[in-house]
Parts: structure tokens; C-alpha cells; sequence
């Protein structure tokens, strides 16, 4: 029997990868429902590993690699790729940006509107990352959480997880020490006049906007990084200058409704890479900061490969050839 503490990304990710090598799991969440307790559920959903790498190591790429196809067996992935623009006064951002990742092309004003025909006229440079993609982060873990219930983990909601579980998959509540918060915050805009099909970034060095579509007209906005162990909602600076970005990306959404706002904590270690920590018999699975569900497969497979040791090379060669 395996035990898990939390039931959200990096616990039911888990849970998928243990019961799917024949494990009998049991998980136990605090909250009502997957993803109550889960800063995931603020999160963009971009599947953007190359896009990452401006400011992640290389690892990010490496390990997000693997993304695609295992959300692909879980939940709708739209692969659409991510199109990365910036004002003509901003373009050395641009410049920067090409430079520090790979796995992109120039587009020219054309081409953007090709891609965008909503953004016409409107940036005459951009870089397009055809390989990246984006899924809707809540109905991820809603279909995640069906699925390892129907390969038979147990989820105990509303159950706080007993002393000693095999693993700890709570984030920033976990007793680990140099883990240290970093608050993301986030908008929910309805505006049916806009059509976009993928995750657009805008570039610009104070704050830089991506914009995720959620279908229906509905699109996610976010883009800061802030060191701060605050848990208060959304301030008054972050909404006006996410808003004032979506505004620059296209002017319709003046008029859009905001229909949600929100704040996370995203659990990150000094080098804002994921660890797997053994301490006091418990293996932690912790600081997927910003990149949660990008590297959440590739650390969940890692920690179902020490804990049953005797699946690994068998698993592995699975994925070789998946």
C-alpha cells in the first residue's frame, strides 16, 4: 500500500504512474474536491517548455519534453503552439527572448495574422513556437482524478493525511526546509469579440503577459512572479497592469468582463527546479514552481521509479518507445 498526501497536480500525478504499475494507492485531500487546496488551479495550462527555457534551465526542456503525450491520455491537449509578440518600442525583447530559447521561427506581420487574423495589423514581429501547446488546467485534474479513481486509487477527500505517508505531494505546506513561496496571480477575461486559438506572450520588461484561451470566449491571463508569501487576492497593481497588457494585445478587451480573479503560492527551491527529498521515512515531491504541469509527468514518473524500483526498467522502456 502506498499513501499520498494531497490530491492535487503532483499527488494525482503520482497516484497515476503508481496504480499504472500496479500499485495499491490511497490518497488523502483536505479539501472537498481535487484541486480545492491546489495552486494549479490558477495556473495557465501552457505546455511550453521551450518558451520556459528564457528563463529555466535546460532541465525544463529535458523533463517537459514527455508533457505532451502523457496529458494527451488524460485530458485535451491543444497543440497550437504559442505565437510570442512584443510593441515596436519593446522589439529588443524580442531580440532577447530569440536569443535565450530554441525551437522557434521568426513571423513577420503577415504571418501573425495568419496565425492570429484577430492581431492584425497589430505587431509586425513575433516568433511562433509551433512544437508548445495548452490544456485547461481544472478540467485537467478533474479528468486526472476521475482516471486514477477508475484504475482504483482511493481518494479520501476531505481527509487530512495521517503521520508518515510513503509520499508527501503538498507543496508549500510541506515541512521542507529552503522551499520558499512565490505568488502568482491571475485573471479569467469573457470577451466573445476576440478570437484566439493559442497561448499568445506578450513581451515587455516590466510586465510581461501571456494569455491563454479557455474556449467560449473566456481567456486566462497571468504573468507575475512575485516573492511573497502572501495568500491575499489579487492587488490592485497586478489586475491594472495584467489588464493594461491584454488591452496592448488587442483593444476589444477594454470591454471584457473580468469574471475571475485569483492568487497562488508556487512552492520553488533556490534554482526553481523540482526535487524528489527523502526525510523521516517520507519521499517529498516538491517545487514545481511555475512549471507544474509541464514537469509534473516526468517527476511523477521519477518518484513511482524509486518507490517501486522493481517496475522501473520495464517502464522506461515504455516511454522509449511511446
Amino acid at each position: 500500500m502506498i499513501t499520498i498526501a494531497g490530491a492535487g497536480l503532483a499527488g494525482l500525478a503520482c497516484a497515476y504512474e503508481l496504480a499504472q504499475r500496479g500499485a495499491k494507492v490511497t490518497v488523502y485531500e483536505r479539501g472537498n474536491t481535487s484541486g480545492d487546496s491546489s495552486v494549479a488551479r490558477f495556473a495557465g495550462g501552457m505546455l511550453a517548455p521551450w518558451c520556459e527555457r528564457e528563463s529555466a534551465e535546460e532541465q525544463v526542456i529535458t523533463l517537459g519534453s514527455r508533457a505532451f503525450g502523457w496529458w494527451a491520455r488524460v485530458t485535451p491537449v491543444h497543440r497550437r503552439g504559442t505565437l510570442v509578440v512584443a510593441p515596436a518600442r519593446d522589439r529588443a525583447e524580442l531580440t532577447r527572448f530569440a536569443r535565450r530559447t530554441t525551437g522557434h521561427r521568426g513571423v513577420d506581420g503577415a504571418e501573425i495574422t495568419g496565425l492570429e487574423p484577430a492581431l492584425e495589423g497589430r505587431f509586425s514581429q513575433g516568433l511562433f513556437f509551433d512544437g508548445e501547446a495548452h490544456l485547461d488546467p481544472r478540467r485537467a485534474l478533474r479528468d486526472l482524478s476521475a482516471k486514477v479513481q477508475v484504475m482504483g486509487v482511493d481518494i479520501r477527500y476531505g481527509t487530512p493525511a495521517p503521520a508518515g505517508v510513503t509520499l508527501d505531494c503538498t507543496g508549500i505546506a510541506a515541512p521542507l526546509p529552503g522551499l520558499r513561496p512565490v505568488r502568482g496571480e491571475m485573471a479569467i477575461l469573457h470577451c466573445p469579440e476576440v478570437q484566439i486559438s493559442r497561448t499568445l506572450r506578450l513581451l515587455h520588461p516590466r510586465m510581461p503577459l501571456y494569455l491563454v484561451p479557455r474556449g467560449d470566449g473566456h481567456f486566462m491571463i497571468g504573468g507575475t512572479m512575485i516573492e511573497s508569501s502572501s495568500d491575499r487576492a489579487i492587488t490592485l497593481r497586478s489586475l491594472s497592469e495584467l489588464l493594461n497588457a491584454a488591452f496592448t494585445l488587442h483593444p476589444a478587451f477594454a470591454e471584457a468582463s473580468v469574471a475571475e480573479t485569483g492568487a497562488g503560492l508556487r512552492p520553488a527551491y533556490p534554482d526553481n527546479l523540482p526535487r524528489l527529498i527523502e526525510q523521516d521515512g517520507t519521499l517529498y515531491l516538491n517545487g514545481l514552481y511555475r512549471h507544474g504541469f509541464l514537469l509534473a509527468p516526468a517527476m511523477a514518473q521519477q518518484a513511482a521509479d524509486q518507490l517501486l524500483p522493481e517496475t522501473t526498467d520495464e517502464n522506461h522502456r515504455e516511454r522509449q518507445t511511446a
